[in-house]
């Protein structure tokens, strides 16, 4: 049986770029550097997320861009926050996908491997709410 989710781990062409896309826009802490080791595949780092651990490993870059992606929940009223963090870095943002009333607000960006990373206010719960009441609400 599935317990939880044990960590995500992303490719990356520049570990040091990356880490600073995950601590200053995603808020995580590095736990673990590899230096110069290679305990797995590449040379590596190990940041938690809102209590999960992420991965980051050199690598190539993902070929092309997908709407495959990684969701994160921030607070409604940090999305502001967020939208400056992600510009102070540079990153390239996603408009969002149209939403109906009530199923919270997105910030999408991409980091420089072709990741794309979502900002999210809402809930599970509140969307099927939301989806519960039907088009017409």
């Amino acid at each position: 049986m599935i317990e939880a989710l044990s960590h995500i781990t992303l490719i990356t062409s520049d570990l040091e770029r990356m880490s600073a896309i995950v601590e200053e826009v995603l808020d995580g802490k590095e736990i673990y550097s590899s230096g110069d080791d290679t305990f797995s595949i590449s040379r590596e780092k190990f940041f938690i997320v809102g209590g999960q651990w992420i991965a980051v490993m050199e690598g190539e870059s993902l070929p092309t861009r997908t709407y495959n992606h990684i969701a994160f929940k921030i607070a409604a009223s940090e999305i502001d926050e967020y939208r400056a963090r992600i510009e102070k870095l540079g990153l390239e943002m996603r408009e969002s996908r149209p939403r109906v009333e009530g199923e919270g607000h997105s910030l999408y960006f991409y980091d420089h491997d072709n990741h794309l990373f979502e900002l999210h206010t809402g809930t599970l719960e509140e969307r099927l709410e939301r989806y519960r009441r039907g088009a017409a609400a």
